[in-house]
């Protein structure tokens, strides 16, 4: 896999005039080499439905007058860069009005993307539709024609439709498209023909050649959907509504599935599509030193004026952040996550409460805290999903709302018997009936607290701040002490709830001050919180929470075999990451700093990159260290290693350090 990407959007319509006109090979090739790209993704077809080449299976673009995507792939194959091709397959925007009855459409007959033809947008097809042949056969046009080095398939995936060919097919079935089961069932067996159908346009006559289907999100608990790829591309824009979350959260689980992954991010400002936007290089240095530290190759979005020359400020941008990529490669190839925790994703585990209460919003809320606890607390994790293998980790993070169904009771019973031990928020832990815990974690269940907000009294003092009844915004439980658990610290209730008769103050009424029963224990399996703690850390951030939650899960990793692999003295923002080269036997940990900060309404940029003057690194390792060095300055650092723990003092560096320890 090349790790030095672009993806080159081109997306152009008829209204524009003289497409490609200022294209030249050695300006072309001039730019790859200025951003040391050695692979561009390049256009066979647009969101407007045009092909950028002679094609019999789709219409050439009108205003172009040779084969542009030819002239491309020549041009790059000169100077070594490969070119996968690219080709919208969810929208059509030339087709979508000629037939408008292969659309997508919902119960109440609406296109999605663009609700209608009188406003300028896009509009996406129904593959169970005769759209499916059209967009094969302009698939197998480009791989028997052009010396593609992949295929990228974009605005595909599981799509709910109730198109007129959906619903005579289910009643076909027997079915009635007023079955929701019936009608999930059916959008399933559409995608999987659609990929069956992809997968032989492309390689009945090149086997092997790398072929993806982006969705914008890779599904997490979805493996299935991630195997009808032949390697993953996250696509994760942090200025575009990802924001600086997003990748690790989708990287750390992704590179537990065992295929190549990339890292997609963008040059823009803010979004696809934004001509003259450009976000910072110290931005973009960061990004790829993030997608880097978590074992991917890096992909950045561009876009090609439709007078077909690129932008000389656009590569010189990219090329500050590639050039640093091409000297770190070296030690980041056929890499393998170290953890010492496992965060089971909410969205993996799927809704497995019978009452049937748990969002969407509730489970992307408990993904997203849980991911920016580890991050802020410098832990070793992955993100596992229900058929990840759990016996190397240490600690198991069951976030807010994972019911534990006979399988993942199974699967918890051998990690604790191993000596594993969990951490389970809110409803965690609980049957899916929600009527008791199924794990030894010193409480046993009573029920939802009527009151909200409540108060979180630890017994034990937080770093940060003395004792107190820290505020919880989230939902909170009510459970009693199991017999052997130990309290950790109680709950609090306010004097009432907010009321139209019965209010105080300007937001809620202060705690009572009374112990209202536990809210943190701990029994043989692991500890308990009686919140949903990640729920609320993702959205209202809050210091105690955080430091709370650090608290647990430092006593768990003291009980389970003596502390951390990994301690830091790393900033609230810093991120760590431990890769295992096996080959070159050596581990690679990976330092990143960089503060996002928010600008105009909810745009996170990064400009500045402050240095970090000194960090203290202890690293659990028995194996004799040859030698501890910086890399890619090849410096040698001193170290002190004994008692199963390597010690050094990485000297000032910023945005990204690696400290190589080879055995």
């Amino acid at each position: 896999m090349r790790f030095r990407q672009v993806h080159l959007d081109f997306h152009t319509s008829e209204a524009l005039p003289d497409i490609g006109l200022y294209f030249s090979k050695t300006q072309f090739q001039n730019m790859l080499k200025l951003g040391h790209v050695d692979s561009i993704t390049v256009f066979s077809k647009c969101h407007h439905g045009w092909a950028y080449h002679p094609s019999e299976a789709n219409d050439t673009h009108p205003n172009l007058s040779f084969d542009l995507l030819g002239a491309q792939i020549e041009a790059a194959h000169e100077i070594g860069v490969r070119t996968p091709v690219y080709l919208s397959a969810g929208l059509d925007e030339k087709l979508a009005r000629r037939h408008p009855e292969w659309l997508i459409r919902d119960r109440q007959e609406r296109t999605n993307w663009a609700a209608d033809f009188m406003e300028p947008g896009y509009h996406q097809f129904c593959m169970n539709t005769p759209y499916l042949e059209m967009l094969a056969a302009q698939v197998r046009e480009v791989v028997d024609r052009y010396d593609a080095d992949g295929i990228f398939l974009d605005i595909v995936g599981v799509r709910e439709c109730y198109c007129q060919f959906c619903v005579a097919e289910i009643r076909r079935r027997g079915s009635d498209p007023r079955s929701m089961e019936d009608m999930r069932m059916l959008w399933e067996e559409t995608y999987a023909k659609y990929g069956a159908a992809m997968d032989e346009a492309v390689h009945a006559s090149k086997p092997g050649l790398p072929l993806f289907h982006n969705n914008g999100h890779i599904a997490r608990g979805r493996r299935d959907l991630a195997a009808f790829n032949t390697h993953l591309e996250l696509e994760s824009l942090p200025t575009g509504g990802w924001g600086y979350d997003h990748f690790p959260l989708s990287a750390r689980y992704a590179q537990g599935l065992g295929m190549d992954v990339l890292g997609m991010t963008g040059k823009f400002h803010q979004f696809w599509g934004e001509f003259g936007g450009f976000k910072h290089p110290n931005a973009l240095r960061y990004e790829a030193a993030l997608t880097l530290a978590n074992g991917a190759g890096c992909s950045v979005g561009d876009q090609l004026h439709p007078l077909g020359e690129m932008d000389e400020a656009t590569y010189a941008l990219i090329g500050e952040a590639y050039a640093e990529v091409e000297a770190k490669e070296e030690w980041c190839r056929n890499v393998s996550a170290v953890a010492d925790i496992a965060l089971l994703s909410a969205e993996a585990a799927g809704s497995s409460f019978e009452d049937g209460t748990v969002d969407r919003e509730a489970v992307a809320a408990a993904d997203t805290g849980a991911v920016r606890i580890l991050l802020e607390g410098h832990y070793l994790f992955d993100v596992v999903d229900m058929q990840s293998d759990l016996q190397s980790y240490r600690i198991l993070v069951l976030p807010d709302l994972i019911a534990v169904t006979p399988e993942l009771k199974a699967k918890l019973a051998a990690f604790t018997a191993a000596g594993g031990q969990i951490l389970a928020t809110g409803r965690s832990g609980l049957t899916p009936a929600g009527d008791r815990f199924t794990l030894d974690l010193g409480a046993e269940w009573i029920g939802e607290s009527p009151f909200n907000p409540t108060y979180a009294s630890p017994e034990f003092e937080l770093p940060s701040l003395k004792n107190a009844g820290f505020l919880v915004y989230a939902k909170g439980y009510e459970v009693g002490l199991a017999s052997g658990g130990t309290p950790l610290g109680s709950r609090q209730n306010p004097y009432f709830n907010r009321d139209l008769f019965a209010f105080t103050s300007h937001r809620h009424a202060p705690s009572q001050g009374i112990d209202a029963g536990p809210g943190f224990t701990q029994g043989a399996d692991g500890i308990y919180a009686a919140w949903n703690l990640f729920a609320d850390y993702a959205l209202y951030g809050s210091l105690p929470v955080k430091e709370i939650l650090i608290h647990l899960l430092d006593c768990l990793m003291e009980s389970s075999a003596g502390g951390r692999t990994l301690s830091v003295n790393l900033p609230a923002q810093g991120i760590v990451t431990l890769q295992e080269q096996p080959d070159s036997n050596r581990r690679v940990l990976h330092l990143l700093y960089a503060p996002p900060i928010r600008r105009g309404k909810d745009t996170e940029v990064i400009e500045d990159l402050p240095s970090v003057r000194s960090t203290d690194v202890t690293l659990a390792e028995t194996r004799p260290v040859k030698r501890l060095y910086l890399a890619p300055q090849r410096t040698l650092l001193d170290f002190v290693q004994e008692n199963g723990k390597i010690a050094c003092t990485v000297p000032e560096w910023s945005c990204h350090q690696m400290v190589v320890a080879e055995f």
